[in-house]
């Protein structure tokens, strides 16, 4: 399947979009919170770039997407489904998406979903992992799961996928 998202949008994007999911993932493993100024951060690199590599009526629909994907956010925040942060991020990473990579995106969310909750469920258990890093609240949250670690995953490997069109 060849996605929607550029050669160009990808390689505009991910230097600087990556490190701000990196950022999130280790922020959410470590306290169960995704920080508004990552959120903010994601969402500049969008604003900035996209006005490069877009053309307007295309970086327009994309501010579109943010726009209703913090709607629909703030609604499933409301009824304690997701965390703000995670509702947040989930908005700043939605202008990345190219509309036509929407059901792709999805499913590649819920593969990487699956796979960081089992590697973080496993992690949990080893005394090693546990040892590096005691001061991770999310070994101790229960049912509750750092949703940014997916989030930041897929969006990174969605824009490293990207890369692939060039080659």
């Amino acid at each position: 399947m060849a996605l929607s998202l550029t050669f160009a949008e990808a390689l505009w994007f991910l230097p600087l979009a990556l490190p701000i999911c990196i950022w999130v993932a280790l922020s959410d493993l470590r306290s169960m919170r995704i920080p508004n100024i990552a959120v903010l951060a994601l969402t500049g690199v969008f604003l900035v770039l996209g006005l490069v590599v877009l053309p307007i009526e295309a970086y327009l629909w994309r501010l579109a997407a943010l726009v209703i994907v913090l709607v629909i956010g703030f609604v499933i925040t409301s009824l304690g489904m997701v965390g703000a942060g995670d509702a947040k991020f989930a908005a700043a990473m939605a202008p990345f998406i190219a509309p036509g990579d929407a059901l792709f995106f999805l499913m590649l969310f819920a593969l990487v979903l699956i796979g960081s909750w089992i590697t973080h469920r496993t992690a949990a258990r080893v005394p090693a992992v546990r040892r590096a890093t005691p001061d991770w609240a999310s070994w101790e949250q229960g049912k509750l799961f750092p949703m940014g670690v997916a989030l930041a995953g897929a969006l990174a490997i969605y824009l490293a996928l990207g890369l692939s069109a060039g080659l």
